[in-house]
């Protein structure tokens, strides 16, 4: 009996010391699968951060159905994309004339580009450019991505509605009335002149601040020159628009408010360190980010005491260190325009076209000029060929693109075009509010 008791002891003593070796090597290897995942959280953040990135495949399998994975319509839609097709979410296009052509068309059915910008020369009238909007998203039909739609809607001197409506005042003539309500309701006119026809990015609202009073290029497109008031207009005018399922795209990051150089013309040079710059420039950005800013548009500005060698656009340590890993940033990047003089005059547009992308970047802007257009659509596919943006790069690139365009539900389904006088009546009694009209 006493050797039975004996025995039955030690097998629960042993019994119980497996456990808790069982216990404690559960436990450790769970902290090392934490550190694991900080480890390539950091990793990921730092060498190929591009936005929203795509779940690994085979990821995490859930506890109640540990034999599947959760669904991904994003990663599943592609997926099914060829390599081409994603070099073309990557690019935003401008075209010439008030219709499509065989340049357009080509542009969709070969290069697969991810959207048109249209400028005042592409916009006649409400009648023709509905037409144009809707015929160039009927050509779009062999693609599987929807088109971005886009415009510089800011109001002011920056506007590119037919003259059927009401114009819309300057960010600094609301900026003069220090009040979010007028901001917020400038943004939803905004918003609802574009949704009319089918468009659904605007390149608004500009967050510079106006600090330098001889700037050729800002000016009265600022709210004002107090880094306070133009966040919080800027903030209100970004939630107007979005309110109307338009894509507002915040900019001229990191600010493009205190130069003396139009970037149009030449490359801006900006002599701030981080220290200023946060002080002033950065803030109404930051802001935008905590107010979950979708898309943000890089300056063509070069500041040699942050980044000697690469203007913003295409600068890893503004875009991937500073508004990507300091800020959190998790959308999608654009470049300005890549025709523009600062880019044209002084680098090659293709190599700057991959830096971009290279530095953090989602999407190049190449506004102008079919050949320019080509040009950097095939050195971005010279690029993924011979593997200096990798197949990751790529994927997790595009991936941030597609989710935003199913955040927004961007279709290509016909417009039926704007209530024009709806929102004339509309814009008119704001502005009467405000005392900007009579």
């Amino acid at each position: 009996m006493k050797q039975l008791w004996r025995l039955s002891t030690l097998m629960l003593a042993v019994m119980l010391f497996a456990g808790c070796g069982a216990g404690a090597d559960k436990q450790q290897t769970a902290e090392r699968g934490s550190d694991a995942a900080k480890s390539q959280q950091g990793q990921g953040g730092a060498s190929n951060s591009g936005g929203t990135s795509p779940p690994a495949e085979g990821g995490d399998k859930g506890t109640e159905d540990a034999g599947k994975v959760p669904s991904d319509p994003v990663l599943e839609q592609l997926n099914k994309l060829s390599t081409e097709e994603k070099i073309g979410q990557l690019v935003l296009v401008g075209m010439d004339g008030t219709a499509s052509s065989d340049a357009t068309r080509e542009l969709l059915s070969k290069y697969h580009v991810g959207g048109f910008i249209f400028y005042k020369n592409n916009i006649e009238s409400t009648q023709q450019a509905l037409k144009l909007f809707n015929d160039l998203k009927k050509d779009n039909k062999s693609n599987p991505i929807p088109l971005w739609m886009s415009v510089d809607e800011e109001g002011g001197r920056v506007s590119r509605m037919p003259n059927e409506f009401v114009k819309v005042p300057s960010s600094r003539a609301i900026g003069s009335k220090n009040s979010t309500e007028l901001a917020k309701g400038i943004g939803n006119i905004l918003g609802r002149e574009l949704a009319g026809f089918g468009l659904n990015m605007d390149f608004a609202p500009v967050l510079d601040v106006n600090s330098n009073p001889k700037n050729p290029v800002i000016g009265d497109r600022s709210f004002g020159n107090k880094a306070e008031l133009v966040s919080r207009l800027g903030i209100a005018a970004m939630e107007g628009i979005r309110e109307q399922k338009v894509v507002p795209v915040v900019k001229h990051f990191p600010g493009h408010g205190n130069t003396s150089v139009d970037s149009h013309i030449g490359l801006p040079v900006v002599n701030h360190d981080l220290a200023r710059l946060r002080q002033l420039e950065l803030v109404p950005f930051k802001a935008a980010v905590e107010h979950q800013a979708d898309v943000v548009m890089i300056a063509h500005l070069l500041m040699p005491r942050i980044d000697p060698d690469h203007p913003a656009s295409f600068s890893k340590k503004l875009i991937t260190d500073l508004l990507r890993g300091e800020f959190g940033f998790q959308g999608v990047v654009i470049s300005d325009d890549m025709t523009m003089g600062a880019i044209e005059k002084n680098y090659d547009i293709g190599k700057a076209s991959v830096n971009a992308i290279l530095a953090g970047g989602n999407m190049i802007l190449v506004g102008h000029d079919y050949e320019k257009e080509k040009t950097a659509i095939n050195a971005l596919k010279k690029a993924v060929e011979g593997g200096r943006i990798s197949e990751d790069m790529l994927n997790n690139r595009v991936y941030a693109i597609l989710k935003l365009k199913q955040k927004y539900d961007i279709s290509d389904g016909p417009a039926a075009g704007p209530d024009v006088k709806s929102i004339n009546d509309d814009l008119k009694a704001l502005l009467k509010k405000y005392g900007l009209r009579k």
